[in-house]
């Protein structure tokens, strides 16, 4: 059986700089009737493993470190046995939510995380966090692109730890140059393609949020 694409809402809030906003996560997994990859442990960690209904969870992967995006994950991996994954530049984010541990492995540019017989390649587009990642499955067709790149524009970068001219490069460098019909599911909101985004690149440099 392919790979398929799951999709929940979970919320709650999201913490930085000493300000808290309540926010709607996306979390998306990849897998089969058999096993499934979790991108973005938000919030709950219960539904998810709902979500999963029984399936060997293969990894929970972090696309970067603000809280909204691994709160869940510690409970997740208790709950499952699964590896948390997070790219190294955004340990200091973990650290923030989960003090005195680490997740279970790095991620890289350029690794493959396979599931269900699809190939997830690690897209390190750092920008909106030091250590943001985007998942590239071209066997499905889409990106998952965590808050690097919206329906509309790039992530935010007016917090800590965050560039807006590095998440212009990560975006125009790692993901426009992705096939145009690419689907982009977003770590909140609504999901676009490559094409729909491309052309207002020039727009979003010139509004320079």
């Amino acid at each position: 059986m392919a790979a398929r694409v799951d999709h929940l809402v979970t919320s709650g809030t999201f913490s930085l700089d000493g300000g808290t906003w309540e926010v709607d996560n996306n979390v998306w997994i990849v897998g089969d009737d058999t096993e499934a990859v979790v991108i973005d442990a938000a919030h709950d960690a219960a539904a998810i493993e709902a979500a999963l209904g029984g399936r060997r969870l293969v990894a929970i992967v972090s696309t970067h470190g603000h809280d909204d995006h691994v709160d869940a994950a510690p409970a997740l991996a208790a709950a499952t046995g699964a590896p948390v994954l997070l790219h190294p530049d955004d340990l200091m984010l973990w650290k923030q939510k989960h003090p005195g541990t680490d997740p279970d492995g790095a991620l890289a540019d350029g690794q493959v995380i396979t599931v269900a017989g699809t190939d997830l390649t690690v897209l390190h587009t750092p920008g909106h966090s030091p250590g943001a990642v985007c998942l590239y499955a071209p066997g499905l067709g889409t990106v998952f692109s965590g808050d690097t790149l919206f329906q509309g524009g790039p992530g935010a970068t007016g917090r800590s730890y965050s560039d807006f001219p590095t998440i212009i490069d990560s975006i125009r460098e790692r993901l426009l140059t992705l096939p145009p019909e690419t689907v982009v599911r977003t770590g909140h909101g609504d999901s676009t393609t490559i094409g729909a985004e491309a052309p207002h690149l020039q727009e979003w440099i010139a509004r320079g949020h």
